[in-house]
């Protein structure tokens, strides 16, 4: 296993920042990981392979952007995620809908996502199951269903304000027929340490 990763010095008295499976998506004054040693990646590193080369509460924000839905144990990445998340940090993840076309396509796809998945690791969601894991983020503070915008899917512009109205809507949408008549694209989700 190697060092856990340290915050350069030029880096230092600004927010820390995690870019987790940037692929060709590096970012200038983050620290950018993935599995294969592509231009701007500071960190070479299978998610797979935990923990994380990370210290305690290392970061202020972690972006997870059609990453997550990869791993093989997604409890542990979470728990991962928390351990290296400062007290009051945000995680940002972006995740395949599981009526999204695309969840299927990618064979490296393990999982997709409902709009409640993620408050099994929130405390005081309506889904919170404490004696599920032994971490928990203090709250879900963004949750969005995201829908494809394109040219060839214009009610999509419509029907994405509707549904994240209200978190009531959010689940009558996943549970009647309405999914399935328009399927949505990603679940966003902002999870607060």
């Amino acid at each position: 296993m190697s060092e856990p990763a340290t915050i350069s010095e030029a880096q230092e008295g600004a927010p820390r920042r995690l870019n987790l499976g940037c692929g060709h998506e590096a970012k200038p004054g983050w620290t950018n990981l993935d599995l294969a040693p592509l231009p701007g990646v500071d960190v070479v590193h299978d998610l797979d392979d935990l923990p994380l080369p990370f210290a305690d509460e290392s970061f202020d924000y972690i972006e997870c952007i059609d990453i997550i839905e990869h791993v093989r144990e997604f409890p542990d990445v979470m728990r991962e995620l928390h351990r290296i998340t400062a007290p009051g940090g945000r995680v940002r993840i972006h995740g395949p809908h599981f009526t999204s076309y695309t969840w299927p396509t990618d064979p490296t796809h393990r999982r997709a996502f409902a709009i409640n998945t993620f408050e099994f690791f929130s405390r005081g969601s309506m889904h919170a199951r404490d004696y599920y894991f032994d971490f928990a983020f203090s709250q879900l503070e963004v949750r969005r269903i995201r829908f494809q915008k394109v040219w060839y899917l214009p009610w999509n512009w419509v029907v994405e304000p509707i549904v994240n109205a209200h978190r009531k809507l959010q689940g009558f949408y996943e549970a009647s027929f309405l999914a399935r008549l328009w399927p949505a694209h990603n679940v966003e989700v902002v999870l607060v340490r």
